[in-house]
This record gives structure tokens, C-alpha cells and sequence, in this order.
């Protein structure tokens, strides 16, 4: 698919964290998004700020991605599909499990429906490094078996995969694996919302450094890594957001009719490194203590990006001290 005003992509949950830098990207990439978002974990306000970036106006519906009657008739004609809704809390998925089942894959079979219904060419998964479950493998790549689920959210992003592979769609289908998005557009206009107590690290980081809470507990320091802590491929969500845009322009053109890409830098950096890189550039000390492995941890993860760079022409630009520092600006527009 070219870029085009006139192809219309649907972006599902496009007031969040991803789905709103994404939104920026496809913007300024020349496609129109029709954004629909429930709105239970963003706010409306995500739409004035994505507006102010682009100096576009944005077409929104608040709508539950659930509800396939109501999101077919009010968004016209689509050319594409970016899917994001869903809950998407690791250690919430294992408190409540079913609503975790029952929210990602009754979302994604409706926006499937719409999809076909629409006649969409195109239909990017939103799914996560989360499918590789327990592997053994420290070094990922799309050839990795993918191991047992760690987590019912791990789990509904393994069935979503599968339900896009059964062939039962029209449409060209790309899978995207995130790995550990941080960072933050460098306006400050946009970023991490996250209700409540952050399930995220670096939302944890920034929010105990402005002081809204107390310390950072680090799960474990005795990993057999370089300082004994986790390892992880922490990529910035604007280098993630353009990684859609060019998976939609590869569909337009792919052999395939699904495709799954790892999207990383290629580099793991240990949660201590992030935390360091954090007080660094920003010139802060960060109250953090060492507290016990957290249960579903693995030790490291990242990935190989050879696949997504030769195939798409997409490679992650912005460094970790870049992503610190336009997390931490992020948080200070918040205070």
C-alpha cells in the first residue's frame, strides 16, 4: 500500500500509548488513520495533542472494538487495518484472566469481521515478545519455536497470531513481536498514560523521580548477566510507530499472505544500565532499591532485526539516552 490521503486506516485503540505515536507516523506519512479508542485506559485530550503535532485534524470515534455493528457503521470505507486495542497488563492478565481472554480475542474476531466486511487490503497485528514465552533463547528471531505463555496476556497475543495465520481473511496480514517500548514523542505532547500504578518500568521510573512514588523496586540482581539484572530490547515507541507505517507499506506489495517481523534494536541493555542512562542524561539520582525475582521473569530477551530491516527498509534510530530523556521530558508536561 502506497501513502495516500485517501487510504483510510483503521487504528483501533488509537488514543494510546503506541496507537497515538502511530497515528502521528501515519499522518505525516501521508495516510488518513479513522481512529476508534473505548477510551478505558487514555484520554480524550491524546486527540487534541495528536491534532497539534500534525496540524491535521483527527477522525475519531469512541467506540469499543467489541462492538462489530457499531464500529462498521459509523467508519466508512477503510483500505487498511492497524489493530492495538486490547488490555495489555502482564501481571493484571494473571489476576483476571478471563477478562483478559475475553477483551483481546473478542476485539480482534470483531475488527476481523469489519475488516472483511470493508474489503481492507491490509491488517497489522499489534502482537508482542511476550509470544516467546519461557524460551531458552536469549537471542530472538521469527524462526525462535515459540514457547509455553508465561501469562494469559502472553497467551491471547499467541491465539491472535494464530487466528490471523488460519487463512480465513482476504486481506494481507503482518505480525508485529514489540519488544519493550519506552520513550516518548520528543514534543512532549504525547507518551505513556498509565492508570494507576504503572505496570511499566520506565512510567515507574519517571514517576518516582518526579516524586509521585516513593522508590523503584529492582526485581532481582542475581541473573547471570553482566550486573544481575534483567536484560531487555528497549526500543523508542516513535521508531515503533514508524515500524506500522512501514509494515503497511510492505503489504501492499508482500507474496505472503501473513508475515511476522521482531520489532527491536538488536541490542538488550540490563534494567540497571536503563536506570543509569536515566540518571544520566537527566542529571538526577533515582531512589531505587533491590528487591527479589519477580515471579515470570525471564532473564533476557532481545532480538535479531535482520528480517525487518531487509524486508521492510525499517530500522530503530533512536538511541536509549534519547528515549530517557524524552521520557522524562514527557512526564515533567504532566506536572
Amino acid at each position: 500500500m502506497k501513502p495516500n490521503p485517501m487510504n483510510r486506516i483503521l487504528v483501533t485503540g488509537g488514543l494510546g500509548y503506541i496507537g497515538s505515536h502511530t497515528c502521528v507516523a501515519l499522518i505525516e506519512a501521508g495516510y488518513h488513520p479513522v481512529v476508534i479508542d473505548s477510551l478505558r485506559n487514555t484520554r480524550i485530550s491524546v486527540k487534541q495533542a495528536i491534532e497539534e503535532i500534525t496540524g491535521k485534524s483527527l477522525e475519531f470515534y469512541q467506540l469499543d472494538a467489541k462492538d462489530t455493528v457499531a464500529v462498521s457503521a459509523s467508519i466508512g470505507n477503510i483500505d487498511g487495518v492497524i489493530h492495538f486495542a486490547a488490555l495489555k497488563s502482564v501481571g493484571e492478565s494473571i489476576e483476571k484472566p478471563m477478562e483478559y481472554y475475553t477483551e483481546n480475542l473478542e476485539s480482534l474476531l470483531s475488527i476481523i469481521q469489519v475488516a472483511n466486511e470493508k474489503k481492507a487490503k491490509s491488517f497489522i497485528f499489534s502482537s508482542s515478545a511476550t509470544v516467546y514465552g519461557d524460551t531458552k533463547e536469549s537471542y530472538v528471531n521469527e524462526e525462535t519455536p515459540l514457547g509455553k505463555p508465561l501469562n494469559p496476556y502472553g497467551h491471547t497475543k499467541i491465539l491472535g497470531e494464530k487466528i490471523l495465520q488460519s487463512g480465513s481473511q482476504e486481506f494481507k496480514t503482518v505480525l508485529l513481536r514489540y519488544f519493550n517500548p519506552v520513550g516518548a514523542h520528543e514534543s512532549a505532547k504525547i507518551g505513556e498514560l498509565p492508570n494507576g500504578v504503572p505496570n511499566n518500568l520506565v512510567p515507574y521510573i519517571t514517576q518516582t523521580a518526579a516524586g509521585k512514588r516513593e522508590r523503584l523496586t529492582v526485581f532481582g540482581n542475581d541473573y547471570n548477566t553482566k550486573d544481575g539484572t534483567c536484560i531487555r530490547d528497549f526500543i523508542h515507541v516513535v521508531d515503533l510507530a514508524e515500524a506500522h507505517v512501514a509494515a503497511l507499506n510492505y503489504s501492499g506489495k508482500m507474496n505472503e499472505t501473513v508475515d511476522v517481523f521482531n520489532v527491536g534494536t538488536g541490542n538488550g541493555n540490563t534494567v540497571l544500565e536503563l536506570i543509569e542512562t536515566f540518571e544520566k542524561v537527566n542529571n538526577l539520582k533515582l531512589n531505587y532499591s533491590i528487591g527479589d525475582r519477580r515471579p515470570g521473569d525471564i532473564e533476557a530477551l532481545y532480538t535479531d532485526t535482520s528480517k525487518i530491516e531487509s524486508k521492510l527498509g525499517w530500522k530503530a534510530k533512536k538511541e536509549l539516552p534519547t528515549s530517557m530523556k524524552d521520557s522524562w521530558e514527557w512526564e515533567k508536561s504532566m506536572f
